[in-house]
Protein backbone atom coordinates (compact mmCIF):
# COMPACT_ATOMS: atom_id res chain seq x y z
CA UNK A 1 0.00 0.00 0.00
CA UNK A 2 0.98 3.46 -0.58
CA UNK A 3 1.63 6.14 1.89
CA UNK A 4 0.41 9.72 1.84
CA UNK A 5 3.13 12.12 1.85
CA UNK A 6 3.77 14.64 4.69
CA UNK A 7 5.44 16.78 3.62
CA UNK A 8 3.74 19.73 1.60
CA UNK A 9 4.20 20.88 -1.85
CA UNK A 10 4.69 23.84 -3.36
CA UNK A 11 6.10 25.38 -6.99
CA UNK A 12 9.78 25.77 -7.11
CA UNK A 13 10.79 28.52 -5.17
CA UNK A 14 12.48 31.15 -6.74
CA UNK A 15 13.66 34.80 -6.86
CA UNK A 16 13.23 34.90 -10.77
CA UNK A 17 10.14 35.04 -12.99
CA UNK A 18 9.70 32.64 -15.49
CA UNK A 19 10.40 35.43 -18.30
CA UNK A 20 13.73 36.00 -15.80
CA UNK A 21 14.64 32.41 -15.06
CA UNK A 22 14.68 31.93 -19.16
CA UNK A 23 18.00 33.85 -19.01
CA UNK A 24 19.39 30.50 -19.45
CA UNK A 25 17.52 30.11 -22.64
CA UNK A 26 17.73 26.50 -23.63
CA UNK A 27 16.70 28.25 -27.58
CA UNK A 28 19.65 30.48 -27.84
CA UNK A 29 22.25 29.47 -30.36
CA UNK A 30 24.94 28.01 -27.94
CA UNK A 31 22.55 26.19 -26.13
CA UNK A 32 20.88 24.57 -29.09
CA UNK A 33 24.25 23.31 -30.22
CA UNK A 34 23.97 19.66 -28.11
CA UNK A 35 20.38 19.24 -29.46
CA UNK A 36 21.00 20.05 -32.96
CA UNK A 37 23.56 17.41 -33.02
CA UNK A 38 22.40 15.18 -30.43
CA UNK A 39 21.94 11.97 -32.96
CA UNK A 40 25.15 12.78 -35.22
CA UNK A 41 27.27 12.38 -32.51
CA UNK A 42 29.81 9.23 -32.49
CA UNK A 43 30.09 6.41 -29.51
CA UNK A 44 30.82 3.06 -29.53
CA UNK A 45 28.17 2.24 -27.80
CA UNK A 46 25.95 -1.34 -29.73
CA UNK A 47 22.65 -1.24 -28.56
CA UNK A 48 21.77 -5.02 -26.97
CA UNK A 49 18.84 -7.01 -27.64
CA UNK A 50 17.48 -6.21 -24.34
CA UNK A 51 18.18 -2.09 -25.23
CA UNK A 52 15.99 -3.17 -28.24
CA UNK A 53 13.05 -4.63 -26.19
CA UNK A 54 12.85 -1.80 -23.79
CA UNK A 55 13.33 0.90 -26.71
CA UNK A 56 10.34 -0.75 -28.03
CA UNK A 57 8.17 -1.15 -24.78
CA UNK A 58 8.76 2.71 -24.62
CA UNK A 59 7.58 4.22 -27.43
CA UNK A 60 4.70 1.58 -27.78
CA UNK A 61 4.32 1.89 -24.00
CA UNK A 62 3.70 5.51 -24.13
CA UNK A 63 1.65 5.15 -27.12
CA UNK A 64 -0.45 2.55 -25.28
CA UNK A 65 -1.10 4.27 -22.06
CA UNK A 66 -2.44 6.96 -24.49
CA UNK A 67 -5.17 5.11 -26.02
CA UNK A 68 -6.34 3.42 -23.00
CA UNK A 69 -6.67 6.52 -21.33
CA UNK A 70 -8.18 9.10 -23.75
CA UNK A 71 -11.62 7.43 -23.08
CA UNK A 72 -11.62 8.18 -19.90
CA UNK A 73 -9.86 11.65 -20.09
CA UNK A 74 -11.58 14.51 -18.12
CA UNK A 75 -13.58 12.13 -16.03
CA UNK A 76 -13.25 10.95 -12.60
CA UNK A 77 -11.19 8.71 -10.73
CA UNK A 78 -11.65 5.14 -10.71
CA UNK A 79 -13.27 5.14 -13.94
CA UNK A 80 -11.62 2.34 -15.62
CA UNK A 81 -11.38 -0.23 -12.90
CA UNK A 82 -15.26 0.54 -12.34
CA UNK A 83 -15.86 -0.11 -16.43
CA UNK A 84 -13.38 -3.09 -16.73
CA UNK A 85 -12.95 -4.40 -12.73
CA UNK A 86 -10.97 -7.95 -14.32
CA UNK A 87 -9.04 -7.89 -17.20
CA UNK A 88 -10.95 -8.75 -20.42
CA UNK A 89 -9.22 -11.29 -22.26
CA UNK A 90 -11.83 -11.97 -24.92
CA UNK A 91 -13.35 -9.96 -27.85
CA UNK A 92 -11.07 -7.09 -28.04
CA UNK A 93 -9.62 -6.33 -25.02
CA UNK A 94 -10.33 -2.96 -23.32
CA UNK A 95 -9.41 -0.81 -26.08
CA UNK A 96 -12.74 0.63 -26.72
CA UNK A 97 -12.14 3.90 -27.55
CA UNK A 98 -14.70 6.83 -27.63
CA UNK A 99 -14.29 9.55 -25.04
CA UNK A 100 -14.50 13.64 -25.56
CA UNK A 101 -12.73 13.43 -28.66
CA UNK A 102 -14.30 10.21 -30.27
CA UNK A 103 -11.38 8.25 -30.37
CA UNK A 104 -11.74 5.24 -32.51
CA UNK A 105 -10.58 1.83 -30.67
CA UNK A 106 -7.01 2.06 -29.67
CA UNK A 107 -6.39 5.49 -31.40
CA UNK A 108 -3.52 7.32 -29.90
CA UNK A 109 -4.04 11.31 -29.19
CA UNK A 110 -1.75 14.41 -29.30
CA UNK A 111 0.05 13.27 -26.63
CA UNK A 112 1.64 10.64 -29.03
CA UNK A 113 1.06 12.82 -32.24
CA UNK A 114 3.71 15.49 -31.11
CA UNK A 115 6.18 12.55 -30.10
CA UNK A 116 5.40 10.76 -33.22
CA UNK A 117 6.57 14.23 -35.17
CA UNK A 118 9.47 15.06 -32.69
CA UNK A 119 11.05 11.40 -33.36
CA UNK A 120 10.59 11.79 -37.04
CA UNK A 121 12.25 15.41 -36.91
CA UNK A 122 15.07 14.13 -34.78
CA UNK A 123 15.80 11.16 -37.02
CA UNK A 124 15.04 13.76 -40.45
CA UNK A 125 18.21 16.17 -39.13
CA UNK A 126 19.61 14.36 -36.83
CA UNK A 127 18.98 16.24 -33.94
CA UNK A 128 16.78 18.97 -32.52
CA UNK A 129 16.26 21.59 -35.62
CA UNK A 130 13.60 24.17 -33.93
CA UNK A 131 11.73 25.81 -36.90
CA UNK A 132 11.26 23.20 -38.62
CA UNK A 133 9.80 20.84 -35.89
CA UNK A 134 8.03 24.04 -34.70
CA UNK A 135 6.45 24.32 -38.43
CA UNK A 136 5.22 20.49 -38.44
CA UNK A 137 3.91 21.11 -34.95
CA UNK A 138 2.25 24.06 -36.28
CA UNK A 139 0.54 22.38 -39.51
CA UNK A 140 -0.41 19.13 -37.44
CA UNK A 141 -2.48 21.58 -34.59
CA UNK A 142 -4.37 23.10 -37.32
CA UNK A 143 -6.06 19.44 -38.55
CA UNK A 144 -5.53 17.54 -34.80
CA UNK A 145 -8.53 17.06 -32.72
CA UNK A 146 -7.04 17.76 -29.48
CA UNK A 147 -4.36 20.17 -28.83
CA UNK A 148 -3.72 21.07 -25.09
CA UNK A 149 -4.51 24.96 -24.34
CA UNK A 150 -0.73 25.73 -23.52
CA UNK A 151 0.79 24.11 -26.80
CA UNK A 152 -2.33 25.49 -29.40
CA UNK A 153 -2.05 28.91 -28.20
CA UNK A 154 2.36 29.03 -28.63
CA UNK A 155 1.85 27.26 -31.89
CA UNK A 156 -0.61 29.69 -33.59
CA UNK A 157 2.32 32.28 -32.98
CA UNK A 158 4.48 32.47 -36.27
CA UNK A 159 8.00 32.89 -34.94
CA UNK A 160 9.21 29.87 -33.26
CA UNK A 161 11.94 32.48 -31.29
CA UNK A 162 9.00 34.41 -29.34
CA UNK A 163 6.00 31.66 -29.50
CA UNK A 164 6.14 30.15 -26.20
CA UNK A 165 6.86 33.53 -24.54
CA UNK A 166 4.06 34.90 -26.20
CA UNK A 167 1.57 32.15 -24.95
CA UNK A 168 2.71 32.72 -21.49
CA UNK A 169 1.88 36.38 -21.43
CA UNK A 170 -1.17 35.24 -22.90
CA UNK A 171 -2.52 32.80 -20.66
CA UNK A 172 -0.61 33.61 -17.46
CA UNK A 173 1.00 30.43 -16.99
CA UNK A 174 2.35 27.55 -18.81
CA UNK A 175 3.81 24.74 -16.44
CA UNK A 176 1.45 22.19 -18.08
CA UNK A 177 2.70 18.54 -19.15
CA UNK A 178 2.66 19.09 -22.64
CA UNK A 179 6.14 19.18 -23.17
CA UNK A 180 6.64 16.29 -20.93
CA UNK A 181 3.70 14.02 -22.70
CA UNK A 182 5.85 14.05 -25.98
CA UNK A 183 9.53 14.04 -24.95
CA UNK A 184 10.08 10.03 -24.63
CA UNK A 185 11.68 9.95 -28.33
CA UNK A 186 14.78 11.58 -26.87
CA UNK A 187 15.14 9.53 -24.34
CA UNK A 188 14.92 6.44 -26.48
CA UNK A 189 17.46 8.14 -29.20
CA UNK A 190 19.72 9.34 -26.86
CA UNK A 191 19.89 5.74 -25.28
CA UNK A 192 21.88 4.79 -28.76
CA UNK A 193 24.49 6.76 -27.52
CA UNK A 194 24.89 4.40 -24.31
CA UNK A 195 26.52 5.77 -21.25
CA UNK A 196 29.48 8.17 -22.71
CA UNK A 197 30.07 11.25 -21.10
CA UNK A 198 28.74 13.35 -22.72
CA UNK A 199 25.53 11.80 -23.36
CA UNK A 200 23.45 13.40 -20.27
CA UNK A 201 24.08 16.94 -20.89
CA UNK A 202 23.09 16.42 -23.93
CA UNK A 203 20.03 14.66 -23.90
CA UNK A 204 19.15 17.70 -20.87
CA UNK A 205 20.00 20.06 -23.83
CA UNK A 206 17.15 18.55 -26.63
CA UNK A 207 14.54 17.74 -23.65
CA UNK A 208 14.54 21.29 -22.68
CA UNK A 209 14.68 22.75 -26.26
CA UNK A 210 12.14 20.80 -27.33
CA UNK A 211 10.13 21.96 -24.55
CA UNK A 212 10.51 25.78 -25.03
CA UNK A 213 9.18 25.70 -28.37
CA UNK A 214 5.83 26.07 -26.83
CA UNK A 215 6.12 25.70 -22.96
CA UNK A 216 7.85 29.02 -21.47
CA UNK A 217 7.91 28.42 -17.88
CA UNK A 218 11.37 26.70 -16.58
CA UNK A 219 9.40 23.69 -15.00
CA UNK A 220 8.18 22.40 -17.82
CA UNK A 221 11.25 21.91 -19.36
CA UNK A 222 13.41 20.88 -16.46
CA UNK A 223 10.30 18.33 -15.50
CA UNK A 224 10.84 16.90 -19.69
CA UNK A 225 14.42 16.72 -19.07
CA UNK A 226 14.30 14.71 -16.24
CA UNK A 227 11.96 12.47 -18.02
CA UNK A 228 13.83 11.62 -20.85
CA UNK A 229 17.06 11.32 -18.80
CA UNK A 230 15.84 9.07 -16.35
CA UNK A 231 13.89 6.99 -19.70
CA UNK A 232 17.48 7.15 -21.67
CA UNK A 233 19.13 5.43 -18.10
CA UNK A 234 16.12 2.89 -18.34
CA UNK A 235 16.10 1.74 -21.50
CA UNK A 236 20.31 0.75 -20.66
CA UNK A 237 18.71 -1.28 -18.19
CA UNK A 238 18.70 1.02 -14.86
CA UNK A 239 16.37 0.45 -12.76
CA UNK A 240 13.55 3.53 -13.42
CA UNK A 241 13.57 4.82 -10.12
CA UNK A 242 17.68 4.38 -9.74
CA UNK A 243 17.78 6.31 -12.94
CA UNK A 244 15.20 9.18 -11.86
CA UNK A 245 16.81 9.46 -8.59
CA UNK A 246 20.32 9.80 -10.59
CA UNK A 247 18.49 11.85 -12.82
CA UNK A 248 17.12 14.17 -10.54
CA UNK A 249 21.00 15.68 -9.90
CA UNK A 250 20.78 17.08 -12.98
CA UNK A 251 18.36 19.95 -12.19
CA UNK A 252 19.47 23.26 -10.86
CA UNK A 253 18.63 23.87 -7.11
CA UNK A 254 15.10 25.63 -7.86
CA UNK A 255 13.90 22.64 -9.47
CA UNK A 256 15.42 19.93 -8.20
CA UNK A 257 14.00 19.98 -4.49
CA UNK A 258 10.41 20.18 -5.52
CA UNK A 259 10.97 17.31 -8.34
CA UNK A 260 12.14 15.36 -5.64
CA UNK A 261 9.84 15.68 -3.19
CA UNK A 262 6.87 14.70 -6.01
CA UNK A 263 8.86 11.72 -6.43
CA UNK A 264 9.91 10.50 -3.19
CA UNK A 265 8.81 6.85 -2.06
CA UNK A 266 6.53 8.08 0.41
CA UNK A 267 4.31 10.39 -2.13
CA UNK A 268 1.05 10.02 -3.24
CA UNK A 269 -1.46 11.74 -5.42
CA UNK A 270 -3.63 11.35 -2.30
CA UNK A 271 -2.46 14.58 -0.45
CA UNK A 272 -4.73 16.77 -0.23
CA UNK A 273 -2.35 19.42 -1.91
CA UNK A 274 -0.71 17.48 -4.63
CA UNK A 275 -0.33 19.44 -7.38
CA UNK A 276 -2.99 18.57 -10.12
CA UNK A 277 -2.00 16.01 -13.11
CA UNK A 278 -2.38 18.98 -16.02
CA UNK A 279 0.71 20.05 -14.48
CA UNK A 280 4.52 19.21 -15.30
CA UNK A 281 4.98 18.60 -11.59
CA UNK A 282 1.14 16.19 -10.81
CA UNK A 283 1.84 14.36 -14.26
CA UNK A 284 5.27 12.65 -13.76
CA UNK A 285 4.57 12.51 -9.92
CA UNK A 286 1.22 10.14 -10.40
CA UNK A 287 3.10 8.59 -13.42
CA UNK A 288 6.47 7.71 -11.11
CA UNK A 289 3.89 6.68 -8.54
CA UNK A 290 1.67 4.46 -10.65
CA UNK A 291 4.75 2.62 -11.82
CA UNK A 292 6.35 2.43 -8.46
CA UNK A 293 2.92 0.57 -7.17
CA UNK A 294 2.60 -1.71 -10.02
CA UNK A 295 5.94 -3.22 -9.23
CA UNK A 296 6.43 -3.75 -12.85
CA UNK A 297 3.11 -4.73 -13.90
CA UNK A 298 2.36 -3.02 -16.86
CA UNK A 299 -1.62 -3.85 -16.75
CA UNK A 300 -1.21 -2.63 -13.12
CA UNK A 301 0.57 0.69 -13.72
CA UNK A 302 -1.60 1.73 -16.36
CA UNK A 303 -4.68 0.69 -14.43
CA UNK A 304 -3.19 2.71 -11.63
CA UNK A 305 -2.49 5.66 -13.65
CA UNK A 306 -5.70 6.09 -15.71
CA UNK A 307 -7.87 5.71 -12.45
CA UNK A 308 -6.50 8.73 -11.04
CA UNK A 309 -8.98 10.29 -13.17
CA UNK A 310 -8.13 13.95 -14.77
CA UNK A 311 -5.33 13.97 -17.57
CA UNK A 312 -5.80 10.67 -18.07
CA UNK A 313 -4.16 9.70 -21.33
CA UNK A 314 -1.17 11.76 -20.49
CA UNK A 315 -0.07 10.47 -17.01
CA UNK A 316 -0.77 7.20 -19.00
CA UNK A 317 1.30 7.81 -21.49
CA UNK A 318 4.31 8.87 -19.66
CA UNK A 319 3.94 5.95 -17.06
CA UNK A 320 3.44 3.55 -20.07
CA UNK A 321 6.46 4.95 -21.46
CA UNK A 322 8.85 4.50 -18.05
CA UNK A 323 7.19 0.76 -17.45
CA UNK A 324 7.78 -0.41 -21.06
CA UNK A 325 11.59 1.13 -21.35
CA UNK A 326 11.97 -0.83 -18.01
CA UNK A 327 10.18 -4.02 -18.90
CA UNK A 328 10.13 -4.25 -22.45
CA UNK A 329 7.50 -4.52 -25.12
CA UNK A 330 7.59 -8.59 -24.34
CA UNK A 331 6.04 -7.38 -21.07
CA UNK A 332 3.24 -5.61 -22.82
CA UNK A 333 -0.10 -7.67 -23.75
CA UNK A 334 -0.70 -8.42 -26.69
CA UNK A 335 -4.95 -6.94 -26.46
CA UNK A 336 -3.24 -3.79 -26.07
CA UNK A 337 0.07 -4.11 -27.80
CA UNK A 338 -2.34 -5.08 -31.21
CA UNK A 339 -4.91 -2.52 -31.49
CA UNK A 340 -2.67 0.48 -30.86
CA UNK A 341 -2.67 2.96 -33.79
CA UNK A 342 -2.72 6.57 -34.90
CA UNK A 343 -2.95 9.48 -37.49
CA UNK A 344 -0.53 12.39 -37.97
CA UNK A 345 -0.53 15.03 -39.82
CA UNK A 346 2.22 15.81 -42.39
CA UNK A 347 4.03 19.42 -43.06
CA UNK A 348 2.06 19.39 -46.40
CA UNK A 349 -0.88 18.94 -44.95
CA UNK A 350 -1.68 15.10 -45.74
CA UNK A 351 -2.43 12.42 -43.38
CA UNK A 352 0.31 9.25 -42.48
CA UNK A 353 -1.34 6.55 -40.64
CA UNK A 354 0.56 4.23 -37.78
CA UNK A 355 0.59 1.03 -36.59
CA UNK A 356 1.58 -1.18 -33.69
CA UNK A 357 4.31 -2.35 -36.44
CA UNK A 358 5.48 1.31 -37.74
CA UNK A 359 6.09 2.59 -33.68
CA UNK A 360 8.03 -0.06 -33.44
CA UNK A 361 10.26 0.97 -36.42
CA UNK A 362 10.34 4.06 -35.25
CA UNK A 363 11.65 3.01 -31.84
CA UNK A 364 14.29 1.05 -33.98
CA UNK A 365 14.86 4.16 -35.82
CA UNK A 366 15.40 6.52 -32.59
CA UNK A 367 17.97 3.45 -31.61
CA UNK A 368 19.91 3.55 -34.60
CA UNK A 369 19.29 0.07 -35.57
CA UNK A 370 17.85 -1.05 -39.34
CA UNK A 371 14.25 -2.62 -39.73
CA UNK A 372 14.48 -6.44 -39.65
CA UNK A 373 14.54 -7.86 -43.41
CA UNK A 374 11.51 -10.07 -44.44
CA UNK A 375 11.63 -14.33 -43.45
CA UNK A 376 12.13 -16.85 -45.34
CA UNK A 377 9.77 -17.48 -47.92
CA UNK A 378 7.08 -19.95 -46.39
CA UNK A 379 4.58 -22.38 -47.65
CA UNK A 380 0.66 -22.57 -47.19
CA UNK A 381 0.91 -25.11 -44.47
CA UNK A 382 -2.46 -25.24 -42.98
CA UNK A 383 -4.90 -24.54 -41.66
CA UNK A 384 -5.43 -27.56 -40.09
CA UNK A 385 -8.49 -28.01 -36.89
CA UNK A 386 -6.44 -29.55 -33.80
CA UNK A 387 -9.22 -29.14 -31.76
CA UNK A 388 -13.14 -28.20 -31.42
CA UNK A 389 -12.77 -24.98 -33.57
CA UNK A 390 -9.04 -24.47 -32.93
CA UNK A 391 -6.46 -24.51 -35.76
CA UNK A 392 -3.05 -24.03 -36.84
CA UNK A 393 -1.60 -22.63 -39.89
CA UNK A 394 1.86 -20.70 -41.51
CA UNK A 395 1.01 -17.06 -42.09
CA UNK A 396 0.84 -17.56 -45.94
CA UNK A 397 -2.54 -19.94 -45.22
CA UNK A 398 -3.62 -17.81 -42.41
CA UNK A 399 -3.52 -14.88 -44.82
CA UNK A 400 -5.12 -17.40 -47.47
CA UNK A 401 -7.86 -18.84 -45.49
CA UNK A 402 -8.56 -15.49 -43.27
CA UNK A 403 -9.12 -13.36 -47.08
CA UNK A 404 -11.77 -10.71 -46.49
CA UNK A 405 -14.66 -12.15 -44.77
CA UNK A 406 -13.89 -15.80 -43.02
CA UNK A 407 -15.16 -15.04 -39.73
CA UNK A 408 -11.63 -16.33 -37.76
CA UNK A 409 -10.18 -14.72 -34.69
CA UNK A 410 -6.41 -14.70 -35.55
CA UNK A 411 -3.90 -14.98 -32.65
CA UNK A 412 -0.16 -14.01 -34.78
CA UNK A 413 2.97 -15.10 -32.99
CA UNK A 414 5.04 -13.37 -36.29
CA UNK A 415 5.38 -9.80 -37.81
CA UNK A 416 2.48 -9.84 -39.95
CA UNK A 417 3.19 -6.99 -41.50
CA UNK A 418 -0.93 -5.84 -41.66
CA UNK A 419 -2.07 -8.62 -42.98
CA UNK A 420 -4.98 -8.88 -40.35
CA UNK A 421 -5.29 -5.24 -39.65
CA UNK A 422 -8.92 -5.71 -41.09
CA UNK A 423 -10.60 -8.20 -38.78
CA UNK A 424 -12.25 -6.85 -35.89
CA UNK A 425 -10.66 -9.26 -32.98
CA UNK A 426 -7.19 -10.14 -33.51
CA UNK A 427 -3.68 -10.53 -31.46
CA UNK A 428 0.04 -10.45 -32.64
CA UNK A 429 2.36 -11.19 -29.48
CA UNK A 430 6.11 -10.23 -29.75
CA UNK A 431 7.86 -13.40 -29.43
CA UNK A 432 11.17 -14.57 -30.79
CA UNK A 433 12.04 -17.89 -32.29
CA UNK A 434 15.68 -17.89 -31.06
CA UNK A 435 17.34 -19.65 -27.96
CA UNK A 436 19.88 -18.14 -25.68
CA UNK A 437 17.38 -16.33 -23.24
CA UNK A 438 15.94 -13.93 -26.46
CA UNK A 439 12.45 -13.84 -24.52
CA UNK A 440 12.55 -13.07 -20.84
CA UNK A 441 8.56 -12.53 -20.45
CA UNK A 442 8.28 -15.91 -22.28
CA UNK A 443 5.55 -17.08 -19.41
CA UNK A 444 3.73 -13.61 -19.68
CA UNK A 445 3.89 -14.36 -23.69
CA UNK A 446 2.35 -17.40 -23.27
CA UNK A 447 -0.04 -17.35 -20.11
CA UNK A 448 -1.58 -14.72 -22.15
CA UNK A 449 -1.84 -16.49 -25.32
CA UNK A 450 -3.44 -19.38 -23.80
CA UNK A 451 -5.85 -17.56 -21.83
CA UNK A 452 -7.25 -15.30 -24.71
CA UNK A 453 -7.69 -18.86 -26.87
CA UNK A 454 -9.62 -19.85 -24.22
CA UNK A 455 -11.42 -17.09 -23.86
CA UNK A 456 -12.30 -16.87 -27.83
CA UNK A 457 -13.19 -20.26 -27.48
CA UNK A 458 -15.65 -19.85 -24.91
CA UNK A 459 -16.80 -16.89 -27.05
CA UNK A 460 -18.00 -19.03 -29.72
CA UNK A 461 -15.35 -18.32 -31.99
CA UNK A 462 -13.29 -20.00 -34.57
CA UNK A 463 -9.99 -19.64 -33.76
CA UNK A 464 -6.12 -19.78 -35.61
CA UNK A 465 -3.14 -19.62 -34.05
CA UNK A 466 -0.20 -19.05 -36.57
CA UNK A 467 3.58 -17.98 -36.97
CA UNK A 468 5.29 -17.69 -39.71
CA UNK A 469 5.86 -21.36 -40.60
CA UNK A 470 3.63 -22.36 -38.44
CA UNK A 471 6.37 -24.58 -36.79
CA UNK A 472 8.14 -23.74 -33.60
CA UNK A 473 6.35 -20.68 -31.73
CA UNK A 474 3.00 -22.24 -32.98
CA UNK A 475 3.69 -25.47 -31.69
CA UNK A 476 4.61 -23.42 -28.21
CA UNK A 477 1.35 -22.08 -27.81
CA UNK A 478 -0.62 -25.00 -28.83
CA UNK A 479 1.27 -27.50 -26.27
CA UNK A 480 0.95 -25.09 -23.50
CA UNK A 481 -2.87 -24.43 -24.33
CA UNK A 482 -3.31 -28.68 -24.50
CA UNK A 483 -1.16 -29.01 -21.05
CA UNK A 484 -3.43 -25.89 -19.62
CA UNK A 485 -6.59 -27.55 -21.18
CA UNK A 486 -6.73 -31.32 -20.25
CA UNK A 487 -4.35 -31.15 -17.77
CA UNK A 488 -1.56 -33.26 -19.50
CA UNK A 489 1.86 -33.56 -19.14
CA UNK A 490 4.47 -32.18 -21.86
CA UNK A 491 4.97 -34.76 -23.44
CA UNK A 492 1.62 -36.38 -23.89
CA UNK A 493 0.54 -32.68 -24.68
CA UNK A 494 3.21 -32.67 -27.62
CA UNK A 495 2.08 -36.38 -28.35
CA UNK A 496 -0.96 -35.09 -29.57
CA UNK A 497 -0.06 -31.67 -31.06
CA UNK A 498 2.68 -33.99 -33.33
CA UNK A 499 -0.65 -36.57 -34.39
CA UNK A 500 -2.17 -32.91 -35.41
CA UNK A 501 -0.20 -31.10 -36.78
CA UNK A 502 3.36 -32.03 -38.83
CA UNK A 503 4.56 -29.60 -39.84
CA UNK A 504 5.53 -28.63 -35.44
CA UNK A 505 9.25 -28.50 -35.26
CA UNK A 506 10.20 -28.47 -32.00
CA UNK A 507 14.26 -27.47 -32.48
CA UNK A 508 14.05 -24.05 -30.24
CA UNK A 509 15.19 -25.63 -26.98
CA UNK A 510 14.34 -22.79 -24.64
CA UNK A 511 10.66 -23.06 -26.05
CA UNK A 512 10.36 -27.19 -25.20
CA UNK A 513 12.46 -26.52 -21.75
CA UNK A 514 10.04 -23.63 -20.53
CA UNK A 515 7.47 -26.31 -21.55
CA UNK A 516 8.21 -29.41 -19.86
CA UNK A 517 9.68 -27.70 -16.49
CA UNK A 518 8.30 -24.30 -16.12
CA UNK A 519 4.48 -24.57 -17.46
CA UNK A 520 1.66 -25.46 -16.05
Amino acid sequence: MSTVSHRPWRPPISDLTPEQNQSDDPLEPSALEAASDALRMRSSHVPSPGDRRRALGAILGGAIGDALGAPFEFGPAGAFGKRFPEPVLGGRGEMVGGGAFHWAPGEFTDDTQMAVILAESLLEHGGLDPASLFGWWSAWADLAADVGSTTRVALAVDDWRTAAESAHRTTGRSAANGALMRVAPVGVAMARHGDAPWVADATVALARAQAALTHHDPAAGWGAALFAEALRRTVLGIDPMTALASSIRLLPDSHRDTFDDLLAPDWSPGYRDAPRNGSVWGCLAEAVWAVRLGSGDVSQTLRLAIDRGGDTDTVACVAGALVGAHRGIQAIPARWLTYVHGVVATPDGDIDRYSAADLQGLARRLLGLDEPGPGASERRNGPVEVADGLHAASLPAAIAHVGDGNDVAVFSLCRTDGAFAHLDVRREAYIVDQNGGANPDLRFVVDEAVATIEAWLAEGRRVLVHCHGGRSRTGLVLIAWAMRHHGWSYRDARGWLEDRWPHFDPWNDDFQSFLERDWS
